[in-house]
C-alpha cells in the first residue's frame, strides 16, 4: 500500500504538499516495524502556514455557508470511499485493532457530514429590545463569528476522528485550522490533509504540520492563532492554558471513568460484557474507557465472575487479525507503566483475578479488585485494559466512589430505575451520564467534555462550532414592529 512506502509523505503547509527539514518515522505498536517516514516542516513552513492562515481568516469567515457546506460533505464522501485504505492506516500507526479502525473512519465520516449539516443552519437570531421603554423601535441582530484560526492539538489514540472533531468544526464557521497531529500517529492526519486539498477551500484555510512536540511551544504562544482546542493528557493540557492564558482553549483531557453496577440491575450478563469489551476497546486507551467498576454489594458474587470470564474471552494478537479485539498500547513506555502500576497495585494488597502479564507492548486485559483507594490504579487514568472493581454498599455510596477522582468525563450508571437515574445525573460530578450502558458511549452530534480536570469547554459539532467563535451584536434603531 502506498501509505506504508518509504517516500517520506508530505505536510501540508497552507493546503499544499510539501517536503520538510526533518523526516519522522512512525512504527507500529505491535511489532516495531517502519510503516512510513513523515516530512517534518522547518520553521519557515511553520511561518508560511500561520501567516497564511492569518491572512485568509477574514475572507473565509465570508465565505458562503454553502460553500463550506460543500467542502465538508465533499470530504464525508471521499472519507467512506476511501475507508479501507483509511483503516488500514490508522491500525499500522496506531495498532488499535482494524474493526475498531473502520468504527472510526465510519464515525469520521458521520462528523464531516454533521458539519455539513450544520455549516448550512449555524446562524444567530434577532432579539427585541421593546421589553423595555428605551427599546422601542430597536432591534438586535446577534451573529456568531469565528475567533480567528484555530491550533488543533490531536492526541494518538483516536488520530482521524478527533482530527475531525476540531477540523470539521472550525472550517464549518469558516475560522482556518492549523492542525499539529500526534507524533507517533500523523498518518491520518496528512491523509485527511490530502483529501481536503481536493476541495475548493481557500489557500491557508487549513494546513497539517506533524512537529515535534517540543516545536510546539510557538504556535501555542502565536497570538496570531487565538483558539486552541486541545485533547491529550492533563498535565499538557493545564501547561498550554498557563502558556496561552489570553487565547480561547477548549480541552477534552483524561478520566478514569466509572461504571456503576446498582441494585435493581438484572441483566448482569449484558453489563459484563459491555464493561469488559469498553475497558479493553483501544487497549484502554481511551478517556472514557471503563477504568473503575463500582458494583453494589448485593451483585458482586454474581457480577464479577461473569466480568472475569467475558474479560478472558477477548481476543488479543495482531490488530490487523479481524478476529482481534485487544491490541497493543501505542509503545512499550506506556505497556511497562501499566504493568508497573497493577504490580503497585498488587503490592498494596490489591487481588489480580486475570491478566496482569506484559509481552512487549501488549497487556493482558486485567482485572483487579480489593484496589486500595491510594493507589494510582484507582486515583490516576491508567490508559491501558485494566478494570478496576470496588464494592459499594446501596446508591449512595457509588455515587460517592464514582465522584472520589480529580476526574469528571463522563460515568455510566447500570439502573433501569428513573428515580436512581435523574439521582445520578444530578449527583455524579462529570460532563455526561450514560444510563444503562458504559461511560464510553459517545455521539458524535452531542456535546462531550468533562469537568474538573477533565478539561474545559466541549465537544461535538455544533458544540465545537459555538466555542470555535463568539456572539456580535448589531442594534437596527427605528424598527416598526
Amino acid at each position: 500500500m502506498d501509505a506504508f512506502t518509504p517516500q517520506p509523505r508530505p505536510c501540508w503547509v497552507a493546503g499544499r504538499p510539501e517536503q520538510g527539514e526533518q523526516a519522522l518515522e512512525v512504527f507500529h505498536p505491535f511489532d516495531g516495524t517502519e510503516v512510513a517516514s513523515v516530512a517534518v516542516p522547518g520553521r519557515d513552513q511553520v511561518e508560511r502556514a500561520v501567516a497564511a492562515a492569518a491572512a485568509v481568516a477574514k475572507q473565509f469567515r465570508r465565505t458562503p455557508a454553502h460553500v463550506r457546506a460543500e467542502a465538508l460533505l465533499q470530504v464525508s464522501r471521499t472519507l467512506a470511499e476511501r475507508a479501507e485504505e483509511i483503516a488500514e492506516t490508522i491500525t499500522a500507526e496506531n495498532g488499535k485493532p482494524l474493526k475498531w479502525a473502520e468504527i472510526e473512519v465510519s464515525r469520521a465520516v458521520t462528523t464531516f457530514r454533521f458539519a455539513a449539516e450544520e455549516a448550512r443552519r449555524f446562524t444567530g437570531g434577532l432579539q427585541r429590545l421593546d421589553t423595555e421603554a428605551g427599546g422601542v423601535g430597536r432591534m438586535a441582530i446577534v451573529r456568531h463569528v469565528p475567533r480567528g484560526p484555530v491550533l488543533a492539538v490531536a492526541p494518538f489514540n483516536f488520530p482521524l476522528n478527533l482530527v475531525a472533531h476540531k477540523v470539521a468544526p472550525a472550517l464549518a464557521v469558516g475560522a482556518p485550522v492549523i492542525v499539529k497531529p500526534a507524533s507517533a500517529t500523523p498518518l491520518s492526519a496528512l491523509l485527511l490533509g490530502e483529501i481536503l486539498a481536493e476541495t475548493d477551500l481557500p489557500e491557508g484555510a487549513f494546513s497539517i504540520l506533524p512537529v515535534r512536540g517540543k516545536d510546539m511551544d510557538a504556535l501555542v504562544r502565536d497570538e496570531r492563532l487565538p483558539v486552541i482546542s486541545f485533547t491529550g493528557s492533563t498535565k499538557v493540557g493545564w501547561s498550554l492554558m498557563e502558556a496561552a492564558p489570553r487565547k480561547h482553549v477548549v480541552m477534552e483531557l483524561g478520566s478514569n471513568a466509572a461504571a456503576l453496577i446498582c441494585p435493581d440491575w438484572t441483566d448482569l450478563d449484558h453489563a459484563a460484557q459491555r464493561i469488559a469489551t469498553f475497558g479493553n476497546y483501544q487497549a484502554g486507551q481511551s478517556c472514557i474507557a471503563v477504568q473503575r467498576v463500582i458494583v453494589d454489594r448485593s451483585k458482586v458474587d454474581e457480577f464479577v465472575p461473569k466480568l472475569v470470564e467475558a474479560v478472558g474471552a477477548l481476543k488479543t494478537g495482531d490488530p490487523h487479525d479481524p478476529e482481534v479485539e485487544v491490541g497493543p498500547l501505542i509503545d512499550e513506555d506506556n505497556a511497562r507503566r501499566v504493568e508497573e502500576w497493577v504490580h503497585m497495585a498488587a503490592d498494596a494488597g490489591a487481588r489480580v483475578l486475570i491478566g496482569g502479564k506484559r509481552t512487549g507492548t501488549t497487556v493482558e486485559p486485567t482485572v483487579v479488585a480489593d484496589v486500595p483507594f491510594s493507589a494510582k490504579l484507582w486515583t490516576e487514568e491508567i490508559f491501558g485494559p485494566v478494570l478496576v472493581v470496588s464494592v459499594a454498599d446501596g446508591v449512595e455510596d457509588a455515587f460517592a466512589q464514582a465522584n472520589d477522582t480529580k476526574y469528571g468525563l463522563q460515568a455510566g450508571v447500570f439502573t433501569r430505575d428513573v428515580q436512581v437515574a435523574f439521582e445520578a445525573a444530578a449527583e455524579l460530578e462529570v460532563g455526561g451520564v450514560i444510563i444503562g450502558d458504559v461511560p464510553s458511549y459517545r455521539a458524535d452530534q452531542m456535546p462531550y467534555g468533562g469537568v474538573k480536570g477533565s478539561g474545559t469547554g466541549r465537544e461535538g459539532v455544533r458544540s465545537a462550532m459555538e466555542d470555535f467563535t463568539e456572539e456580535r451584536v448589531t442594534v437596527l434603531t427605528g424598527i416598526q414592529l
